[in-house]
């Protein structure tokens, strides 16, 4: 049996730890506390002044600075933060809760739990390489593509705050990050190396696959060169793209089948990821493309980017990864922020659709109607008429300019207060009572109707008189109809677009 071991933070809280090893990485060793609600992580080297200065700063001032304001609560489900410093036998310790319980795995790998990944983290890395997904991972815990835009939408989110209260990452990969893609869940981890710019310098310069070209490219340099770049916001920035290309394309973004020294592979690297570094789909130089005759089995579709293009992903992402692997990649101040990412990602789950074939292994598809729609993962068209909703909104009395946001409409689609009211955004302000949906759509006898549950204001106003829609009521959507939601400040204007196909 192993024994209790009970001690003290440095602001004095009480904590114990159960002395057996859970977990043992580069940097620390890991143990649970008794109830496991908790975990105790010590340094494996001393820790200088600066290091522990660092430690304070981030399970005190930091920390309180995100998870005491408003909207606080949210992050706790998006961080693993440390809460306190100790120290024990002489060694730096920090105290941190344990991972939510849907971040293990429920089911062991395919071949009967050959990897033995069953009650593991679930590192990122499982769900954004198609040969791992394929291969290895059960798919009862893949989730879909809908579940993976949510995952992109919470990173994104994570990072604009972390950005926001002035701190980076710094080692932003699949390997910090814990996702669930069954439930559309994501988790920053290892936030004790979180870099303040200009006062507390990187412990690490990264992952491999998500280190920004430009920390590549001068790695060789002493850490004190001017000339030397280390991970910073910037950085952040880069792995950010990187991480949500590949939970939505299965692919990495610069692995293409460019070589660039044949002779030596470390050069060769170097070269591939940093001062060479290039888009596999770059719209105009083809020279990286990935080479499809090369790939395994199981990373098709994915390797062919012919098949499964970035632009799949809908017009808002498809701009933002031009931005970032092509204008961003080696000038890190064009590079998307965290929020454009997280306003991209937040309009493509409104321009989602489900796949009509059962058997369709993502579910889920961005609907594009410039060309006869069909989903892009299996092939299957979409048949039926379907609404868009072409959101405007008022920036003066009576006059209405678009919004550059579309609403796919689909049975039992809801819709929600920030659909209505370009004011409310869907982030973690959001107060209970916006999360309550307002109305939603059904197709019923062939007409498609949208049910008013909580708008006060909803009416047609396509014509004179303006028809009312009182709560309860409901509304059938016709091609070139105008409906108002809301009055007043930030109102939004629908006009109501049929497709048919």
């Amino acid at each position: 049996m192993s024994k209790v071991v009970n001690c003290k933070t440095l602001d004095g809280q009480d904590v114990a730890f159960v002395d057996e090893i859970i977990g043992s990485g580069a940097m620390k060793d890991v143990y649970f506390s008794p109830d496991k609600s908790y975990v105790v992580g010590f340094y494996k080297s001393k820790q200088d002044f600066q290091a522990k200065e660092r430690l304070q700063m981030i399970t005190g001032k930091y920390r309180e600075s995100i998870f005491n304001q408003i909207g606080g609560e949210y992050w706790k489900n998006l961080f693993c933060w440390p809460t306190a410093m100790l120290e024990y036998q002489g060694k730096l310790g920090l105290v941190a809760p344990t991972y939510a319980r849907h971040f293990f795995f429920e089911y062991g790998s395919k071949n009967s739990d050959m990897l033995q990944i069953k009650g593991k983290e679930k590192e990122g890395k499982w769900f954004a390489a198609a040969n791992l997904r394929n291969r290895f991972v059960d798919v009862r815990e893949l989730g879909n593509w809908l579940n993976h835009l949510k995952v992109c939408l919470l990173l994104a989110r994570a990072v604009r705050r972390m950005h926001f209260a002035g701190l980076a990452h710094s080692d932003l990969s699949y390997k910090n990050v814990l996702v669930d893609p069954s439930q559309g869940m994501a988790c920053v981890i290892d936030v004790d190396g979180l870099v303040v710019p200009g006062k507390y310098p990187p412990d690490v310069v990264g992952t491999p696959d998500f280190i920004a070209p430009e920390v590549v490219q001068t790695s060789h340099l002493a850490k004190d060169d001017p000339k030397r770049c280390l991970p910073k916001r910037e950085t952040d920035l880069h792995a950010l793209a990187v991480l949500i290309y590949m939970y939505l394309l299965y692919r990495h973004p610069l692995r293409g089948g460019k070589v660039h020294d044949v002779n030596d592979e470390q050069r060769d690297e170097l070269l591939t990821m940093g001062e060479k570094a290039l888009f596999v789909e770059h719209p105009t130089d083809k020279s990286n493309r990935i080479k499809v005759k090369n790939a395994k089995p199981t990373e098709l579709p994915w390797a062919d980017t012919d098949k499964i293009p970035y632009t799949i992903t809908g017009p808002y992402l498809k701009e933002l990864f031009v931005q970032a692997f092509v204008a961003g990649l080696h000038n890190p101040a064009l590079r998307p922020s965290a929020n454009d990412w997280e306003t991209a990602l937040v309009k493509t789950v409104d321009l989602i659709q489900p796949c009509l074939n059962p058997a369709c292994e993502q579910k889920w598809y961005v609907f594009d109607n410039s060309t006869k729609p069909k989903c892009p993962f299996c092939g299957t068209p979409f048949v039926g008429k379907l609404p868009v909703l072409n959101l405007y909104s008022s920036r003066q009395k009576g006059k209405f300019r678009p919004d550059n946001h579309r609403l796919m409409v689909y049975t039992n689609q809801s819709l929600f207060t920030w659909h209505a009211n370009t004011l409310v955004v869907p982030n973690e302000k959001i107060t209970d009572k916006q999360k309550k949906r307002i109305g939603y759509f059904v197709f019923h006898n062939n007409q498609w109707w949208l049910v008013n549950e909580r708008m006060s204001d909803l009416q047609d106003v396509t014509n004179e008189p303006k028809i009312p829609v009182p709560i309860g009521g409901k509304l059938e959507l016709k091609d070139g109809q105008k409906i108002l939601f809301e009055k007043g400040d930030g109102g939004r204007l629908a006009v109501v677009q049929m497709v048919e196909a």
